[in-house]
Parts: structure tokens; C-alpha cells; sequence
């Protein structure tokens, strides 16, 4: 009976079911974009490795003039040595430069960041080799003119063909590629990965940017518990070697990043959650729009609901027929907001710069909200048609 009753007015049934359907595809659609948001922060600060400290020139202290990032000459090659030996509970410790040049190969060139880096750079980012072989501590000691080159670099200076063995050029100075990288394809900000350089630290200090400082200092730490203790004893030992002493401003900063990611998970979890609560509202409309069909249901159907009773049918029995026609509305809806939802996360990864994530989390809480949106206010209505009295009902006009 509530089936039939639901199909004999097939529009007033879809467009009570049109809250529902809205509510549920926009909550699944924008819970998906902040959970890809989520994830592209976390991805992003991923990328630079696990259990992270970064080194940089300069105070984090805001006011006065600052310059560029990197731009400050304050930490030295000499600092890193000191932070591997001295500092415990320490893997890997990469200091590095980088430096935008146009790479020559013949008559084809390319300009790429080249980075000079230590061999164990390779370890705290995670890099693997295609073909070839990483830098060496024999290159770093000799100043060896060597050069590890991404997939995007090789094949626009080399096309299909191996480089390793090729000589190629940077700022006109002559350089042996000995190894291509494993391609790490975009970054989670848009970043090609794939387009550097590589060569040893010294090599590109002295040969190539003829600088005695060092642009940052990366470092891995051995185990997460540890990574406030050995950022607190790499300051330390940063302020005694640069002599800050007293309440004098630091001239560098330790970024810790597990931190880091720890704050942005919290702060787009909570966008999420924003997100999710605004489209939520809607169905909540969507509830009330049902309400108010029933209403209008049982006030259409007083004489059928009458001669109902009048043969026999019972409170339950006329409680019941209603509660299925708004949780049937609730259900219906909820599965086609699923699909719309769905699709609408599809479209928006496709269509924006970055991916959307659908977890079965906000489709069983927005499905089950639906279902019981539909029960809740089908109450009402419910209760009021199972309480009418069959005489006055039958007399109803």
C-alpha cells in the first residue's frame, strides 16, 4: 500500500525526495574534497621525507626587512659535519644548494634546478636509481664534475636514448651524467619532481655558484619519538657554533616537519568537518520538505485512512504504511544522492588541479542520516493519521 501510494503521485515523491538527494550527493561531494585536500598536504610534506628537520638561513621571527628564503649566507657546510657528528639519534644529515641553469646537450637545452647535494641525500628523500649510480663521498671529496639527471631532463637533452655515460653542459661547464632517477612524477602541488639536476655538494658550491654557504640542511631523524628532542639539541648546537648568545635573535630556523603535518592534518580535518556540516544542512531541509508532503498526504487521504480503520486496520497498521512511505522517499533518495555524489567528486578531480578522495565513511554516515531523517519526520505525520477517528475521518470532505 505505501509502495502504491508513492507511485501514484510519482513527482510529488521525486521532488520531496530532491532534499535528500541534494543533501546527501553535496556532502559526499564536499567531504571528498577536503579529504583530498588532506591528503595533498600530507602527500606534499611526504615527499620531502619521514621524520624530517629542515635547516634554514634566517630568523622565523616576522618584522623588519627579510630577504628571500635561501638568501642568507648563515649556515655553512662545516655546520652540517658538526650536527651528524655531535647530535644524536640522527640517520641521514644532507646539506644542499640549488640554482636554476640551462643545461646543454649538443643542440638541445634545458633549464632545470640543479641541486648539489651529499650521497646521502638519496636515503632522506627517498630516490631511486633508474640506470647508473648515485654520487659518491669519493665524488664529494674530489669535486668530481658528475651529474644525476631526472626522467624529464633526460628525455627532453637525450630523447629515448640512455644519457649515462653523456657529457652535457651546465653554466658552460662540462659535466658526466652517471645516473638517471626513477621518475617520481608530480608533486602534490604541481611541481614536476622528475625536472633537476643533481650534482655533488662541493662541486656545485665552488665550481659552479662559487659560494661558502649552503642553502638548507636537511635531516632525518631515526625515530619520530625523538624529533622535538633533536630539533631542541640541533638549535643548541647552532646557537653555540654561530655564538648567539643571551636573548639574541637566531639566525636560522629549524622547521620540524612532522609537526608541520600534524597542524595542517588538524587544520583540514576541521575544513572538512566544515565542509561536511554545511552540506549537511541541507538535509535537514530535506527532512522537513518530507514532514511536509506527509502532511499534506495525510491530509488528502483522511477518508481513505477512515474506511481503513473502519474494517479493521489498527493504529500499527496505519503507522506503519506512512513510516514506509517517508523511510522508502529517505532510502530512494539517499542511493541516487550516493551516484551524484559521487560522480560530482569525479568531475571536480577531473576538472581541478587537484584528486578528491571518496572513503566509505561519509557515504554510510550521509546514507544512514537519509534513512533516518525519513523515519524521523514520518513520525509525525504517521501518528497523526494513525490517530484519526474513523467517524470523523469518513465524514471528511
Amino acid at each position: 500500500m505505501a509502495f502504491t501510494a508513492l507511485l501514484a503521485n510519482k513527482m510529488r515523491s521525486l521532488l520531496t525526495m530532491l532534499g535528500i538527494i541534494i543533501g546527501v550527493g553535496a556532502v559526499i561531494a564536499m567531504v571528498s574534497v577536503g579529504m583530498g585536500v588532506r591528503s595533498n598536504v600530507v602527500d606534499s610534506i611526504s615527499s620531502l621525507g619521514s621524520n624530517m628537520l629542515i635547516v634554514s638561513p634566517g630568523s622565523s621571527n616576522s618584522g623588519g626587512v627579510r630577504g628571500a628564503a635561501g638568501s642568507r649566507t648563515t649556515l655553512k657546510y662545516e655546520d652540517a659535519t658538526a650536527i651528524k657528528n655531535k647530535v644524536k639519534n640522527i640517520d641521514y644529515v644532507s646539506p644542499s644548494v640549488s640554482h636554476s641553469y640551462q643545461v646543454v646537450n649538443g643542440n638541445q637545452n634545458w633549464n632545470t634546478s640543479v641541486q648539489g647535494v651529499t650521497q646521502e641525500y638519496m636515503s632522506i628523500r627517498s630516490l631511486e636509481i633508474s640506470s647508473g649510480s648515485f654520487i659518491t663521498v669519493n665524488d664529494i671529496t674530489k669535486r668530481n664534475r658528475v651529474a644525476v639527471v631526472g626522467s624529464t631532463v633526460a628525455t627532453n637533452l637525450f630523447g629515448t636514448s640512455n644519457p649515462v655515460g653523456q657529457n652535457i653542459r651546465i653554466n658552460n661547464q662540462p659535466f658526466k651524467i652517471i645516473g638517471v632517477l626513477d621518475s617520481k612524477g608530480q608533486s602534490s602541488m604541481g611541481q614536476d619532481q622528475d625536472d633537476v639536476v643533481i650534482v655533488p655538494l662541493t662541486t656545485a658550491m665552488e665550481r659552479l655558484m662559487a659560494q661558502n654557504y649552503v642553502s638548507s640542511i636537511n635531516i632525518q631523524v631515526s625515530d619520530s619519538e625523538m624529533m622535538d628532542q633533536v630539533q631542541e639539541d640541533v638549535e643548541i648546537l647552532l646557537r653555540q657554533r654561530h655564538k648567539i648568545i643571551g636573548g639574541k635573535e637566531d639566525d636560522f630556523t629549524v622547521r620540524n616537519l612532522t609537526s608541520l603535518m600534524e597542524t595542517m592534518t588538524q587544520t583540514t580535518t576541521m575544513l572538512t568537518l566544515l565542509l561536511g556540516s554545511i552540506a549537511g544542512i541541507s538535509l535537514v531541509v530535506g527532512g522537513i520538505g518530507i514532514m511536509n508532503i506527509m502532511m499534506v498526504s495525510v491530509t488528502e487521504r483522511t477518508r481513505e485512512i477512515g474506511i481503513r480503520k473502519a474494517l479493521g486496520a489498527t493504529f500499527k497498521n496505519i503507522m506503519m504504511q506512512f513510516l514506509i512511505e517517508s523511510v522508502v522517499i529517505g532510502v530512494v533518495g539517499g542511493i541516487i544522492g550516493i551516484i551524484i555524489g559521487c560522480i560530482l567528486s569525479t568531475v571536480v578531480s577531473q576538472l581541478g588541479s587537484f584528486t578528491t578522495v571518496i572513503t566509505p565513511l561519509p557515504i554510510f554516515v550521509s546514507f544512514t542520516f537519509s534513512v533516518g531523517i525519513g523515519l524521523f519526520f514520518g513520525i509525525y505525520p504517521a501518528r497523526k493519521a494513525a490517530k484519526l477517528d474513523p467517524i470523523e475521518a469518513l465524514r471528511y470532505e
